[in-house]
Formats: C-alpha cells, structure tokens, sequence
C-alpha cells in the first residue's frame, strides 16, 4: 500500500511516498479501515522531526498521521461496533499511527461511526483536535456555564473546536479568542455568529492589554503563552490547560505514546528535567491562585461518538483550510510545511488518500 512516511527523523521537505506492507488484522478486536482521508495535525510533524526523540526511541519507516476517516474492510472475529462497510473515523493510538496511507489497523475501542452529514474530508479533520478540546474543558473543576473562556488562536486547528465547544455545549458567557488581520472578518462567518464574544486582532494589540486583568476563568492555551496570560486569569478558581508548552517527564512516561510492545522507558535524567520544569510553571500559577497543568489527549472512541452528535445537532462545525491528494508529494509537503510553521494557517490540512 502507497503510505506517507520517512526513512529518519525530519521535516516535511524529507517526507516521502512510498510501498510499504497493508497491515493485517492481528488482535481479535482489530479493525482494518480504507483510508479515505487524514488530516495533519502540529503534534504529526514535530514527532516526525523528532521532538520526542530523546524519550521514545521510534521505528523506521515512520508512517505519518493520526487521524483519518474511510471504511471498514475487515473486522476481527470479537469486534462487535463495526461490520465491514461501516463508514468511521479514528484518532489512531500510537501503535498504529499512519494514517496517511491507504489501510491503517485499528482497535475496536478507538473508532467510531462518521458524522453522516459530512463527507471524508470534513470527518477526518474533526478526531484530534476536537477530541482534545473537548477534554480540556472538561478539566475545569465546576460549571463553565456563564464563565469567561479564553481560546488564543482560535482559527487553529483545535481553537476553532474549542472555541465551539465552549459556547455552544458547554455554555460559556464569554468565549474571547485571537487572530491575525486577516481572519478577524472569518470568526464569525466560519464558527457561526455569536460563537465568539470578543475577537482581538494581535497583530494590532496584546491581549493583555485588552482583556481586564483577573476576569478569565479558563484559558486553553493552544500556542504555549500559558505563562504570559497568568495576570488575566481569576484568582483562585482560574484553570489554564495547556496543549502547547512541554508535558512533565512523568507525564510522557504515562501516556499513551508510551504505549507501545517494548514497554518505552524515559531515561530519568531526561525525566527528572521536565518534571522541573513542570513544577516550575505550576508554582508560577500558583502564586496567581491559578491551577496550571499540560494535557495529553487520550483517544477515545466513546468521544467521537459525542463529537457526532454535536456536529449533527449544529453545535460544531468543521473548517478545512487545505486539502491535497496524497499521490502528490510536493503539494503534501509543502502542506505540512504550513502545519510545521505554524503560521498562515487556517482550520485543518487535510490528505485525500482515496476517492469514495
């Protein structure tokens, strides 16, 4: 099968397309899906450029991709969810990423059945992401119904999810975001009028500036300036989750990339540093009378059946900023290149695998 992957740690000008074995049903609970489209999220590129390189030693070829959405080819004799046919999506554990390839295996547990409203593109721009903002929220210790939201970069992959799930399920008063220049006129028009309260361009202001001190009950910091916006959370009942300064080492070593056959070690030194670090930023909270803490998503397929019915009862929508064909290797690079910068992007890039 045609599969997007490297031969050693790079960025996306070193991704290749090349054959590489179909995977094969190999646990009873085991599904086999054609992929029909995956989406490229930041966490995609920077493993591959070997961020996490110094406590996981990786395979090679790395196939690349978490997400994807297509269609159940085979099922293993005890999975009982899906039959062959089911149209899902998936946000793959790690031992089977790769979702940039024609065929990806998958447990039972972690897939679910496509919003049928959307097409391939549109579903597998939604797991990661809106899983992760989903499970952010949920962290905040009481009703968010009411309270001040504050999403950074809310055009982003996961801000735009998170932005919408604050309004519109989980019932913020107040949901304030940041963009560039050129996106403040698409809040509305992508997210849906009224999803976002207070848009603030930060080309032209900081937001600390602009957002009174002491009034955000929860900032999902996307774009690691947890630290910087101490001084505009609530004291002593503000949250800040974090997606994008570092994990504590303990952290790495309990999540899920961690779970692989070879039972993956952080060395301690290694360990020992991040979980200074961590402590470090907590104890800078701290002294805001704020609780401070990284999250590491946890798939879930019972998640994804959430996020379903929020798409099809209106309350999220997707927003596919660029989509390439995955037998076009420059267009691919060139389009993680946007995700691996970080800049000029807007909603998901997403690889078209197959065509339904």
């Amino acid at each position: 099968m045609l599969s997007l992957n490297i031969p050693s740690y790079s960025s996306p000008s070193g991704y290749q397309l090349s054959e590489l074995p179909k995977p094969e049903l190999s646990d009873s609970k085991d599904v086999i899906i054609k992929v029909h489209a995956a989406s490229i999220n930041p966490i995609d590129v920077k493993k591959a450029d070997g961020m996490l390189k110094l406590a996981l030693k990786d395979s090679f070829p790395f196939k690349i991709g978490y997400d994807c959405a297509g269609v159940v080819t085979e099922v293993g004799s005890d999975v009982t969810r899906f039959q062959v046919g089911a149209e899902v999506y998936a946000r793959l554990p790690e031992i089977s990423r790769g979702s940039c390839s024609e065929f990806v295996r998958c447990a039972e547990e972690y897939i679910a059945l496509k919003p049928p409203s959307l097409s391939f593109v549109d579903a597998a721009s939604i797991p990661l992401a809106a899983m992760t903002a989903l499970q952010a929220l949920r962290k905040y210790k009481g009703d968010l119904a009411g309270k001040t939201v504050f999403v950074p970069a809310g055009l982003s992959g996961t801000g735009l999810f998170a932005c919408q799930l604050a309004k519109n399920v989980f019932h913020a008063g107040k949901v304030i975001t940041t963009v560039s220049t050129s996106k403040v006129e698409k809040v509305n028009e992508l997210l849906g009028q009224g999803t976002v309260d207070e848009i603030i361009d930060y080309t032209k202001s900081d937001p600390r500036k602009v957002i009174k001190s002491g009034s955000v009950d929860f900032l999902f910091d996307t774009v690691g300036s947890s630290m910087e916006y101490l001084c505009l959370m609530k004291p002593q009942s503000g949250c800040i989750i974090s997606v994008a300064t570092m994990p504590s080492g303990n952290q790495i070593q309990e999540s899920s990339l961690m779970n692989l056959p070879n039972k993956p070690s952080i060395p301690i030194a290694f360990r020992m540093g991040l979980n200074a670090l961590d402590c470090v930023r907590k104890l800078r909270a701290w002294r805001y009378g704020v609780e401070y803490s990284y999250m590491f998503l946890e798939s879930s397929g019972q998640d994804l059946d959430e996020l379903r019915s929020h798409v099809e009862e209106h309350r999220l929508r997707t927003v596919v900023g660029n989509t390439v064909d995955l037998s076009d290797i420059e267009a691919v690079r060139s389009a993680c290149q946007i995700v691996y910068s970080g800049k000029g992007g807007l909603g998901k890039v997403v690889v078209k695998v197959a065509n339904p």
